[in-house]
């Protein structure tokens, strides 16, 4: 029991840095509310679960090659900067009408989410370098039914720091005044738009400084 719990709060502490997917439930909450905001993180979930079932199958090793890292933080740049340039516009439109919804389904949440955490090299660096160490710890310990609940664990870490953050963004949007929120939203959309361009710079480096 005491294990299970560890590695949900290992879950938990891998997802409290902030990030591409951190920065996005916060400004989706507060232009559209809780449900907006957890369905960017539920966006997100579903590809590290891509990436598990990857390193699970031991298929890492086509996702390590220089073509596909390149592509990876090419098309990270193309989302995250496309994104954050969005929030900033639409930051010094928002209104009363805007704050009750602008128009984004869950749908849309969902896919920006996804494509975020899919197109993100260093999810790839993450479940390989911890995921990786837990499965081979794991794997030579316990039976397959034991990874398997590990892994869960560290899923349910991930997704109640999802909530959590859907939550903040929920409550920043129901008390904080409309010119604080249009700042908190240009904020969280040059944070997007700089981890774009890191993600960039990655991708010339692999591309022409090889």
């Amino acid at each position: 029991m005491h294990t299970f719990i560890g590695y949900i709060f290992l879950g938990l502490s891998l997802s409290a840095p902030i990030g591409p997917i951190n920065a996005a439930q916060l400004d989706r909450g507060i232009k559209n509310g809780f449900w907006h905001a957890w369905f960017i993180g539920l966006g997100a979930i579903t590809a590290d679960i891509i990436y598990m079932m990857l390193v699970y199958l031991g298929m890492i090793h086509l996702l390590n090659s220089p073509f596909v890292k390149a592509f990876l933080w090419l098309f990270g740049f193309f989302v995250l900067v496309y994104t954050g340039l969005e929030s900033i516009k639409n930051a010094g439109v928002i209104s009363e009408s805007e704050l009750r919804g602008n128009g984004n389904t869950l749908t849309n949440s969902f896919v920006a989410g996804f494509l975020m955490s899919l197109f993100n090299p260093l999810s790839i660096l993450f479940w390989l370098g911890i995921y990786g160490s837990i499965l081979a710890n794991v794997a030579s310990t316990y039976p397959v039914q034991q990874l398997l609940v590990y892994s869960g664990a560290i899923i349910l870490g991930v997704l109640v720091w999802d909530v959590t953050m859907a939550a903040a963004s929920s409550v920043f949007r129901r008390f904080l005044k409309p010119g604080l929120l249009k700042t908190i939203s240009w904020m969280s959309g040059l944070s997007l738009v700089g981890f774009g361009f890191y993600f960039g710079a990655h991708a010339f480096q692999l591309l022409f400084l090889r």
